[in-house]
């Protein structure tokens, strides 16, 4: 029998390269997802990717009631792996309310139904946000998490220690949250890919969109930082390595691995690229100049972060792999399929 796993935000960008590896793993998936940022044609290009159409549900899991209706109908479950949540940095500094209500609410839904049916494993999906402005580089996961800069990162602080407090009372949850950088790039079928709604809020895709003609021009969010060049530095990661980080995780829980009930693992390739960096290697992988301009500091945004990932290379057997270059030129390959098919 295969192991059946529950994604919720399975139609999302993390959430379908990670539906395409569990799948390809031979996992029996069923995604759970609003599709309040996602398309419902995603499942389809999951099938062409592995041969497989997921199981899918529409629903809204901040609804307690249809939420346990849907743990109801799918309570023989190996794992849930948690993305569900709404991801806008700057939104959420605009719209504190609507991202507790929304990104809490779907914990707490999500948590009480593992326990009512007896479902052990959980993968949550956290950010590095949880360090907010973090006093040395590169992070280990013993740095303090503290008041991240956003709304955003604090649903994901509570949200760990949600988790973390349960962990401790629970007879049965094992969790990982896994605290990703930031993931870019597409995947090598370039049937799926980040296509955000309405003006996107990350780097890469408004890099392509402007590339594309689809924006006029790239805003560069500060150019007066502490840092080489000036701009924000972060841990870029290809989302394909991403995926395959909570496939391991899932076996790591499942083989009774952990060393505890709750862990936390840093998912990152330990590398800083400033978004100068970032746009310097898209030129050069497409042969493309970039229109871009720089303009105020983003509220809410840090300085540095990157990763120190050794924990997860050891514990999970896990390593980056992609260059930054496979990044952005996948994100640009992704781009151009999407405008064709479009």
């Amino acid at each position: 029998m295969k192991q059946k796993i529950i994604i919720t935000g399975g139609t999302g960008y993390i959430g379908s390269h990670t539906t395409v590896e569990f799948i390809t793993k031979g996992f029996n998936v069923v995604i759970v997802d609003n599709l309040s940022n996602s398309d419902i044609s995603v499942l389809d290009r999951i099938k062409e990717i592995t041969g497989t159409k997921p199981e899918f549900e529409q629903i809204d899991l901040t609804d307690n009631e249809k939420t346990k209706s849907f743990f109801e109908r799918h309570k023989d479950v190996s794992g849930v792996i948690n993305f569900a949540a709404l991801k806008a940095v700057g939104e959420s500094v605009q719209k504190p309310i609507l991202y507790y209500q929304n990104n809490i609410n779907i914990l707490l839904n999500v948590l009480e139904n593992m326990e009512t049916h007896g479902i052990s494993n959980l993968i949550f999906s956290s950010s590095a946000t949880v360090y907010g402005l973090p006093e040395t580089l590169p992070i280990t996961e013993n740095a303090q998490t503290k008041r991240p800069t956003s709304p955003y990162g604090n649903t994901k602080k509570v949200a760990e220690e949600i988790i973390e407090d349960l962990s401790k009372v629970s007879e049965s949850l094992n969790a990982i949250s896994l605290r990703y950088f930031n993931p870019i790039g597409a995947h090598n079928s370039l049937k799926i890919g980040e296509a955000p709604s309405g003006i996107p809020n990350n780097l890469m895709p408004f890099i392509t969109q402007t590339a594309a003609g689809v924006r006029d021009e790239l805003k560069v969010f500060g150019n007066d930082y502490d840092t080489p060049d000036g701009t924000a530095v972060r841990d870029y990661l290809h989302v394909v390595d991403l995926a395959k980080a909570h496939v391991l995780a899932l076996d790591r829980l499942l083989h009774k691995r952990s060393k505890s009930n709750f862990e936390v693992y840093n998912l990152g390739t330990g590398i800083g690229y400033s978004v100068l960096d970032v746009i310097q290697s898209f030129e050069k992988t497409t042969g493309l100049k970039l229109n871009y301009s720089f303009d105020q500091r983003r509220e809410g945004d840090v300085p540095q972060l990157y990763s120190n990932p050794l924990k997860a290379n050891k514990e999970l057997q896990w390593k980056a792999t992609l260059s930054l270059d496979d990044m952005t030129l996948s994100s640009w390959e992704w781009e151009q399929n999407l405008r064709k098919n479009n």
